[in-house]
Protein backbone atom coordinates (compact mmCIF):
# COMPACT_ATOMS: atom_id res chain seq x y z
CA UNK A 1 0.00 0.00 0.00
CA UNK A 2 0.94 3.37 -0.63
CA UNK A 3 -0.35 6.67 1.31
CA UNK A 4 -0.09 10.39 0.60
CA UNK A 5 -0.15 12.27 3.59
CA UNK A 6 -1.16 16.23 3.04
CA UNK A 7 -0.33 18.78 6.10
CA UNK A 8 -2.11 21.85 5.93
CA UNK A 9 -2.99 24.68 6.94
CA UNK A 10 -5.53 27.24 5.54
CA UNK A 11 -5.05 30.89 5.29
CA UNK A 12 -6.44 33.33 8.21
CA UNK A 13 -8.31 34.91 6.62
CA UNK A 14 -10.43 32.18 4.49
CA UNK A 15 -14.10 32.49 3.69
CA UNK A 16 -16.37 30.03 5.05
CA UNK A 17 -17.48 29.48 1.74
CA UNK A 18 -13.96 29.03 0.24
CA UNK A 19 -13.33 26.75 2.96
CA UNK A 20 -16.52 24.85 2.47
CA UNK A 21 -15.62 24.93 -1.43
CA UNK A 22 -11.96 23.43 -0.53
CA UNK A 23 -13.38 20.29 1.89
CA UNK A 24 -16.26 20.03 -0.85
CA UNK A 25 -13.15 19.44 -3.52
CA UNK A 26 -11.32 16.92 -0.96
CA UNK A 27 -14.61 15.25 -0.34
CA UNK A 28 -15.33 14.99 -4.41
CA UNK A 29 -11.64 13.75 -4.59
CA UNK A 30 -12.11 11.03 -2.28
CA UNK A 31 -15.22 9.66 -3.62
CA UNK A 32 -14.74 9.91 -7.49
CA UNK A 33 -11.09 9.08 -8.26
CA UNK A 34 -11.54 5.21 -8.85
CA UNK A 35 -7.58 4.45 -7.60
CA UNK A 36 -8.36 6.32 -3.77
CA UNK A 37 -8.41 3.01 -1.39
CA UNK A 38 -9.94 5.94 1.46
CA UNK A 39 -9.16 9.40 2.35
CA UNK A 40 -9.28 11.08 5.77
CA UNK A 41 -9.56 14.15 6.49
CA UNK A 42 -7.46 14.89 10.04
CA UNK A 43 -8.43 17.67 13.11
CA UNK A 44 -5.17 18.01 14.86
CA UNK A 45 -5.17 17.37 18.18
CA UNK A 46 -2.71 18.32 20.93
CA UNK A 47 -2.45 16.96 24.38
CA UNK A 48 0.72 18.25 26.31
CA UNK A 49 2.76 14.91 24.64
CA UNK A 50 6.73 15.97 25.01
CA UNK A 51 6.95 15.99 20.87
CA UNK A 52 4.28 18.21 20.48
CA UNK A 53 6.94 20.58 21.42
CA UNK A 54 9.15 19.79 18.96
CA UNK A 55 7.11 21.32 15.91
CA UNK A 56 8.65 23.61 14.22
CA UNK A 57 5.24 24.16 11.97
CA UNK A 58 1.38 24.33 12.93
CA UNK A 59 -1.14 22.40 10.93
CA UNK A 60 -4.15 21.81 12.11
CA UNK A 61 -5.40 19.37 9.42
CA UNK A 62 -4.25 16.25 7.47
CA UNK A 63 -5.06 14.59 4.55
CA UNK A 64 -4.29 10.87 4.45
CA UNK A 65 -5.10 8.89 1.49
CA UNK A 66 -4.43 5.34 0.52
CA UNK A 67 -3.88 3.16 -2.68
CA UNK A 68 -2.81 0.01 -3.32
CA UNK A 69 0.20 0.92 -5.48
CA UNK A 70 2.33 3.83 -6.39
CA UNK A 71 0.24 3.45 -9.74
CA UNK A 72 -2.84 4.07 -8.00
CA UNK A 73 -1.47 7.31 -6.67
CA UNK A 74 0.11 8.18 -9.60
CA UNK A 75 -3.41 8.12 -11.51
CA UNK A 76 -5.17 10.28 -8.70
CA UNK A 77 -2.28 12.96 -8.98
CA UNK A 78 -3.21 13.11 -12.43
CA UNK A 79 -7.03 12.94 -12.10
CA UNK A 80 -8.73 15.78 -13.22
CA UNK A 81 -10.76 15.66 -9.84
CA UNK A 82 -7.03 16.28 -7.85
CA UNK A 83 -5.69 18.98 -10.35
CA UNK A 84 -9.26 21.07 -9.34
CA UNK A 85 -8.04 20.34 -5.54
CA UNK A 86 -4.42 21.29 -6.06
CA UNK A 87 -5.21 24.61 -7.75
CA UNK A 88 -7.48 25.58 -4.90
CA UNK A 89 -5.24 23.95 -2.18
CA UNK A 90 -2.70 26.31 -3.95
CA UNK A 91 -4.69 29.15 -3.56
CA UNK A 92 -6.56 28.65 0.01
CA UNK A 93 -3.44 27.18 1.95
CA UNK A 94 -0.75 29.75 3.79
CA UNK A 95 1.30 26.72 4.17
CA UNK A 96 1.49 22.74 3.25
CA UNK A 97 3.44 19.79 2.90
CA UNK A 98 3.17 16.77 1.56
CA UNK A 99 4.93 13.48 1.55
CA UNK A 100 4.65 9.86 -0.37
CA UNK A 101 5.27 6.71 2.00
CA UNK A 102 4.98 2.90 1.05
CA UNK A 103 3.45 1.01 4.37
CA UNK A 104 4.85 -2.02 5.98
CA UNK A 105 2.47 -3.73 8.35
CA UNK A 106 5.47 -3.66 11.25
CA UNK A 107 3.55 -6.63 13.41
CA UNK A 108 3.52 -8.46 10.43
CA UNK A 109 7.31 -8.47 10.40
CA UNK A 110 9.12 -12.08 10.21
CA UNK A 111 10.97 -11.71 13.03
CA UNK A 112 14.66 -13.35 13.60
CA UNK A 113 15.27 -15.90 16.20
CA UNK A 114 18.30 -15.15 19.00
Amino acid sequence: MVVHVVLFRPKADLSEHNRQEMFDALRSAATGIPSVRRFLVCTRVTHGAAYERLATQDFPFAAIVEFDDLAGLRAYLEHPQHEKLGALFYRFQEMAVAYDYVVEDAGSRQRSSP
